[in-house]
C-alpha cells in the first residue's frame, strides 16, 4: 500500500524554468538524503504544480495539507488535470489525499493537562478524528507529506507537526510557501530551520513580473478622513489627551516637571562614574522612549541628547505613541515613587486621560489597552464610501473586462460595540456584508452585480442571487435589497461556483474575507483589488497581493491596481495609526513607480509619501485624483516594469538627498529607463583637486597629466571649453593665440578662470562629491568592487536626489548608502571626525587678490566644517585612511581626527548635533 507509481499521469503543460530549478534542488536534497524541504515561491507562480509534480516523482502515497476548503478544491482540481483522482477523506485511501489544516489539528479541550495539573503534548491532547488520522499516516507506509502555504505551522500547528513527524520517520515532507524567509521572525526562523533545514528560494514577485510569469501591477491608496458623525467623537476623545499634555508641560504639575525629568533622565543623563551615558546605549535598551525624544527635540521641547542623530523617522511632531513612552518613563520613576499628594493627583490626571489613546495606568506602568479611535479609523463609512468610489471609477475604465476584489476582515462585525460608539459607528462597520450593502445601494456599482463569498455565506442583490441561483438553490431575502443563497452545499462546492460565476463576468465585485479569499484562493480574472482588511504581517501582504498578479489568458495584456483604503484625521494624536498600518503593509514590498524603479514601501505609492508620517489631510483629494489617473492609465503601468529587460534580482540599497546645494549635480532628469552611471569623470573638470592643511594653509593645487590636459587648459586660455571635442584648425588657432598673445593672456586669463573656481569653491562642495568620496573609500578599503564611477544619480519627481551604487552586490549597495547618510547627517558620536575647509565668497580686489594666491598654491581656507567618518571607515585604521584619500580627491584635505583624543573632545563639544550640509536625507531600498 505504501508505494504507488502514479501511472499515467502527467502535467499536461509546460513547467517554467524557475519552477524547474525548484524540482531539481528537491531532486537533489533527495539524493543527499535530506528528508524535508521548505521551497518558497511568489503567490500565483505556481506553488501547486511544483508540489504535485515533485511527489509524482517521488512515487509515493501522498497526502497534502492545505488551509481551507477553498484551497483543497484547487489542489484536487489540479490533480485532476495531471489524470489522476484525489481524496479528500481521512482514510487516505486515494494515492493523493488533499486534506485541510483544521483535520488534523482538531483539540480536545478536556486533555490540556493530566489528572497531576501536567501540560499535555499536543498529539495526547488531539481529538479521536485527529488521533486516528495519525493513526492511518503511520499505516500508510513511507508516505510524502506537502504542506501547502506553510507559514501557517510557525504557530501551534508547527509545534504539532514536529511530534507528527517524530511518528513519521520515514516520510518526505515539502513545505511550500509564499512568506520569504527574511520576513521571518527569529523564533519562527528556528522553527522552519529545525523543520525543514535551508529553505530553497524561488524568482521574487520582480522577477517573475519582469519575465512575463506574473502580471504587472501598481499599488494605489486612496486616502479619507472619517465622517463628520465620526470626526466629532474623535476630536472629543482628542480633548481629553489634549488637557493632559497641556497640564504636562505646566511647571507646577508635579513636583518634578514633566520636561525637566525628561531633560535629565536624557540630555543630561550620567553614570554612576559621572561620565554621561552613551546615546547608543539609551537608543538600545529603551528604543521607543530614545524616538519619542527625538521627536521632541524635533518640536522643540528637548535639546537634542549628546550623540544623538536625527533620522527621517525622528523629523515629524510626537505621536500619542511618543508621549505614553516618555510618559510611561516618567509615572513610573518619577511620579509613582513619591508620597507628595502633587504627584499623586498627577497620577489620576494621566491615570483619566489616556484611555483616550488607548492605553491604560496599571500599577506595572502603562499598559496598551483596545483604542476606540483606532478602531473608529479602521473601520470608518469613509473607507466603505472609498471602496465604492474606486469599484465605479475602475469599471468606467474596464468596462465589461473589471474583475474586482474586495478583501474585509470578517463576514459580519463579530462584537458588540461599547456604548459609546454605538452613535458613531454602524453595528456592521468594517464587515464584508456592510461592503456589499453599499455596492448593491449605488447605482453605478449595482450594476457590477457585487456579491458576498466566504466560508458560511452566499449573498449578492436579489437580481444577481436569483441569476446565480437557478433551479438548484434557494434565495431567501435578507433585507436592504440583498439575498442569502442557501442549499444542499459547503464552502468546498460554494466557492468554486462563484469563483466560475465571477471569472464569466456575470459578477463583476467579488467581497470576501481574507481568511477565505486572502491566500490560496485562485481567480485568474482578478484585475482591480481593494484592501480594506488590517492584517499587516508580511505573509499576509504577500498572499493578498498575490490575489491579483496571476496571468489571465483572456487578456495577455492584462495589469492589475492594488488599492488600500486609508483613514486618517489631524484631529487626535492617535489619527495615524491607520496610515502606519498601510506603511507596514507596504515595507519590504517591491513594486515598479511610475518612473521605472522598483522600491519597497510606501514611496512606490508616491514618492511624496513617507512611512513615517501621512500627507496633509487638505492634499487628500488631489493625492486621490491622481491615483485615480494613475490606475486608469494601465499601459504606463505595463511599462513601468520594462518587461523582458535584464536584471540581477537583487536589492539596492539608496539614500535620497533633498538639499539646496544642487549645482554641479549630474542627473538623469526626465529620461525613462534605469539611471545613467556618472562617471567620476565628468565632474573633475577642470581637474581633480588635492586639498592639504587647514586653516591658513595652501587649499587647492592644480595639476595636469600629460600633453592632452594641457592642450585643454591652452584652450581654455582663448575662452573654449575643453569638454567640447576640438577640430585640427581649432587647436592650432588655440596654439598660436598663446605664442602671440604673450605673457599678458596666460597669466590674465587663467586669473579669471582661478576667480570663478573660488567662487565654485565658495557655494560648497554638491552631494555628488560627497558621494564619490563614500564610493572610491569603499572602493579604496575592499568593500566594493567599483569606486566613483559606480554612482548613479537620479532627480526624483519631487525633487530629491537619488544617489546609489550600480552594479556591486547588495552588502556593498547598503554599505553605500548607509555611509553617505552618515557623513551628510549632523554629528552624533563617530569614533573619527574629518574637516571639511570652507572659502568664503570675496568681491572686487579682494577677489583677485585670492586668485592670484590660489594659483601660487598659498590660498587660505576662512573656516572648516567637521563630518563624520561613516561608522563602516572607523572600525581600523586602513579603512579610515582609505576614506581620507577619496575625501582628499573629492572633497577637502585633511586628516581624520581622532574623537576620544583631545583635539577630537574639542571638536564634538563644538560641531556634535550641528548640520555640516543642510541636507535631508531619506534610505530606501530598491530592486535591480
Amino acid at each position: 500500500m505504501s508505494v504507488v507509481t502514479f501511472s499515467g499521469t502527467r502535467w499536461p503543460g509546460l513547467l517554467r524554468p524557475y519552477q524547474l530549478t525548484a524540482l531539481k534542488a528537491l531532486d537533489d536534497g533527495w539524493a543527499a538524503g535530506r528528508r524535508r524541504a521548505w521551497v518558497v515561491l511568489p503567490p500565483g507562480s505556481g506553488k501547486t504544480l511544483v508540489g504535485l509534480e515533485a511527489a509524482r516523482r517521488l512515487g509515493r502515497r501522498t497526502v497534502v495539507f492545505v488551509p481551507n476548503t477553498a484551497i483543497q478544491s484547487q489542489w484536487a482540481a489540479h490533480w485532476k488535470e495531471y489524470g489522476g483522482q484525489a481524496g479528500i477523506t481521512r482514510d487516505l485511501r486515494a494515492d493523493v489525499s488533499v486534506l485541510t489544516y483544521q483535520s488534523l489539528a482538531v483539540f480536545d479541550a478536556d486533555a490540556e493537562s493530566d489528572e497531576e495539573g501536567h501540560e499535555r503534548g499536543l498529539l495526547r491532547r488531539l481529538h479521536d478524528n485527529g488521533r486516528e488520522l495519525i493513526a492511518a499516516l503511520r499505516s500508510a507506509g513511507p508516505v510524502t507529506l506537502v504542506l501547502d502555504e506553510c507559514h501557517h505551522l510557525l504557530d501551534v500547528w508547527g509545534r504539532l507537526l514536529a511530534e507528527v513527524l517524530d511518528q513519521l520517520p520515514d516520510a518526505l515532507v515539502i513545505g511550500l510557501t509564499a512568506t520569504p524567509p527574511a520576513s521571518l521572525t527569529p523564533e519562527e526562523a528556528k522553527l522552519v530551520d529545525a523543520l525543514f533545514g535551508v529553505p530553497i528560494l524561488g524568482a521574487s514577485v520582480p522577477a517573475l513580473v519582469r519575465q512575463g510569469h506574473l502580471a504587472p501591477f501598481t499599488e494605489l491608496a486612496w486616502l479619507t478622513r472619517p465622517t463628520a458623525v465620526e470626526a466629532d467623537y474623535i476630536a472629543g476623545e482628542a480633548h481629553r489627551f489634549a488637557e493632559l499634555t497641556t497640564d504636562l508641560l505646566e511647571p507646577g504639575f508635579a513636583t518634578v516637571a514633566f520636561l525637566e525629568w525628561l531633560d535629565a533622565r536624557l540630555v543630561g543623563r550620567s553614570a554612576s562614574t559621572g561620565k554621561p551615558v552613551d546615546w547608543n546605549r539609551i537608543a538600545g535598551d529603551e528604543p521607543a522612549v530614545a524616538a519619542a525624544a527625538l521627536r521632541f527635540h524635533y518640536a522643540g521641547m528637548l535639546e537634542l541628547p549628546p550623540g544623538a542623530r536625527l533620522r527621517e523617522e525622528h523629523r515629524r511632531p510626537p505621536t500619542a505613541e511618543d508621549w505614553v513612552a516618555l510618559l510611561g518613563d516618567y509615572v513610573r520613576h518619577c511620579l509613582l515613587p513619591s508620597a507628595d499628594p502633587r504627584d499623586t493627583d498627577a497620577v489620576e490626571a494621566v491615570k483619566r486621560a489616556l484611555p483616550a489613546v488607548g492605553y491604560q495606568l496599571t500599577k506595572r506602568g502603562i499598559r496598551s489597552a483596545q483604542s476606540p479611535v483606532d478602531r473608529v479609523l479602521a473601520r470608518s463609512a469613509a473607507k466603505t464610501h472609498g471602496a465604492v468610489e474606486i469599484a465605479a471609477v475602475e469599471a468606467a475604465a474596464l468596462g465589461d473586462r473589471l474583475r474586482c476584489l474586495v478583501l474585509c476582515d470578517h463576514e459580519r462585525a463579530g462584537a458588540t460595540l461599547p456604548a459609546r460608539l454605538r452613535d458613531v459607528l454602524d453595528a456592521e462597520a468594517g464587515s464584508a456584508w456592510l461592503m456589499l450593502q453599499n455596492l448593491v445601494a449605488d447605482p453605478r456599482t449595482r450594476s457590477l452585480h457585487p456579491m458576498l463569498v466566504t466560508g458560511r455565506t452566499v449573498a449578492a442583490s436579489e437580481e444577481t442571487a436569483r441569476s446565480f441561483a437557478g433551479a438548484e438553490l434557494t434565495v431567501e431575502p435578507a433585507g436592504d435589497g440583498l439575498a442569502l443563497i442557501t442549499g444542499s452545499w459547503s464552502s468546498r462546492t460554494w466557492v468554486p461556483k462563484v469563483t466560475a460565476f465571477f471569472e464569466a463576468g456575470r459578477c463583476q465585485v467579488l467581497v470576501g474575507t481574507r481568511a477565505l479569499l486572502g491566500e490560496g484562493w485562485d481567480a485568474r480574472g482578478v484585475n482591480t483589488l481593494i484592501d480594506l482588511t488590517t492584517a499587516t504581517t508580511p505573509t499576509s501582504v504577500v498572499q493578498t497581493r498575490g490575489r491579483a498578479v496571476r496571468l489571465d489568458p483572456d487578456w495577455p495584456e492584462k495589469t492589475a491596481s492594488t488599492w488600500t483604503v486609508v483613514c486618517v484625521t489631524d484631529r487626535h494624536p492617535k489619527g495615524t495609526a491607520d496610515w502606519r498600518r498601510f506603511a507596514r503593509k507596504h515595507h519590504g514590498y517591491l513594486v515598479a513607480t511610475p518612473d521605472g524603479e522598483i522600491v519597497s514601501g510606501v514611496a512606490h505609492v508616491d514618492p511624496s509619501f513617507s512611512p513615517y508620517a501621512p500627507p496633509p489631510v487638505e492634499s487628500f483629494d488631489a493625492l486621490n485624483a491622481a491615483m485615480l489617473t494613475r490606475a486608469q492609465d494601465r499601459p504606463a503601468t505595463r511599462a513601468a516594469w520594462r518587461l523582458g529587460s535584464p536584471f540581477r534580482d537583487e536589492l539596492v540599497h539608496t539614500v535620497r538627498v533633498r538639499t539646496d546645494r544642487t549645482a554641479g549635480i549630474v542627473a538623469t532628469r526626465d529620461r525613462p529607463g534605469p539611471p545613467e552611471v556618472v562617471p567620476a569623470e565628468r565632474c573633475a573638470q577642470p581637474a581633480p583637486t588635492s586639498w592639504t592643511g587647514g586653516p591658513g594653509d595652501p587649499v587647492e593645487t592644480m595639476w595636469f597629466a600629460g600633453g592632452a590636459a594641457a592642450l585643454a587648459s591652452s584652450v581654455a586660455l582663448v575662452g573654449m571649453d575643453p569638454k567640447v571635442p576640438l577640430h585640427l584648425a581649432e587647436v592650432l588657432a588655440a596654439l598660436l593665440a598663446v605664442v602671440v598673445l604673450g605673457w599678458a593672456v596666460t597669466v590674465r586669463i587663467p586669473q579669471n578662470r582661478a576667480a570663478r573656481r573660488l567662487d565654485e569653491l565658495s557655494e560648497g562642495p554638491s552631494a555628488e562629491l560627497f558621494a564619490y568620496a563614500v564610493a572610491d573609500g569603499l572602493a579604496f578599503a575592499g568593500l566594493s568592487r567599483r569606486g566613483a564611477e559606480g554612482v548613479t544619480i537620479r532627480l526624483e519627481p519631487d525633487g530629491t536626489y537619488r544617489f546609489a551604487l550600480a552594479d556591486v552586490d547588495t552588502a556593498s549597495s547598503e554599505r553605500f548608502a548607509t555611509a553617505l547618510d552618515e557623513v551628510l547627517s549632523p554629528i552624533a558620536d563617530p569614533r573619527y571626525v574629518v574637516p571639511r575647509y570652507v572659502i568664503r565668497n570675496r568681491t572686487g580686489h579682494d577677489r583677485q587678490r585670492r586668485a592670484r594666491a590660489w594659483l601660487r598654491d598659498r590660498a587660505e581656507a576662512d573656516a572648516v566644517v567637521y563630518h563624520a567618518v561613516p561608522s563602516v571607515f572607523g572600525q581600523n585604521r586602513t579603512r579610515t585612511e582609505a576614506f581620507v584619500r577619496a575625501w582628499n580627491t573629492w572633497v577637502s584635505g585633511g586628516s581624520a581626527v581622532y574623537a576620544a583624543s583631545p583635539q577630537g573632545a574639542g571638536v564634538l563639544a563644538t560641531h556634535r548635533g550641528e548640520d555640516p550640509f543642510a541636507a535631508t536625507t531619506l534610505l530606501r531600498v530598491a530592486w535591480d
